[in-house]
């Protein structure tokens, strides 16, 4: 995956360049020759944050029958207020 860099000024003149770049890798955008900004494909972003996982899926848990859990007791939770 090659990756490409662009100053702001060529990113500005040539955006789609720099889209037709992001095909083949992410494009890096220089600010006065720093990286500042990453230009990726819609695909390419949602591989690295892992998509979209709906809160059902994250509480339904796979597996769940599969873990140990064996809380021991609470105690002491509360005193008693102190009214001096």
């Amino acid at each position: 995956m090659p990756i490409t860099t662009r100053s702001s000024r060529q990113f500005n003149q040539d955006a789609s360049g720099a889209k037709k770049a992001a095909r083949n890798g992410p494009v890096f955008i220089t600010d006065r020759g720093r990286p500042a900004h990453v230009l990726l494909t819609i695909e390419d972003y949602q591989k690295l944050v892992g998509g979209a996982v709906s809160i059902i899926d994250m509480l339904a848990m796979p597996g769940v029958d599969d873990i140990a859990f064996d809380p021991a007791p609470v105690r002491n939770l509360y005193r008693p207020a102190d009214l001096s």
